[in-house]
């Protein structure tokens, strides 16, 4: 396994680590590591429900095509989205 050295860790953070450490019956390594590892599953989790699968984006967007109406032209809307768009890097192609 793997070691990690944590620097400026602010002394009210850790005092709240350690008493909860305390708390739990567990090393302060321990109760770091069971910190990590439930933040990291709480933070994965929210972040799939943001996440949808392909198949539902394509019907999504096959429901949506040629659903609105513009009365610009193409060239206008190309031409209205090139005007908005905020400059880059140059790209060699």
């Amino acid at each position: 396994m793997a070691n990690l050295t944590l620097r400026n860790i602010p002394d009210n953070l850790l005092e709240r680590i350690r008493s909860l450490s305390n708390a739990e019956r567990r090393s302060l390594n321990s109760e770091i590591l069971v910190l990590l590892e439930r933040s990291l599953r709480e933070y994965t989790a929210e972040k799939r429900h943001d996440v949808i699968s392909t198949e539902a984006q394509l019907e999504l967007w096959s429901k949506l095509a040629g659903e609105w109406e513009d009365p610009r032209s193409t060239d206008e809307i190309i031409a209205d989205i090139l005007s908005h768009r905020t400059p880059g890097r140059e790209v060699k192609l």
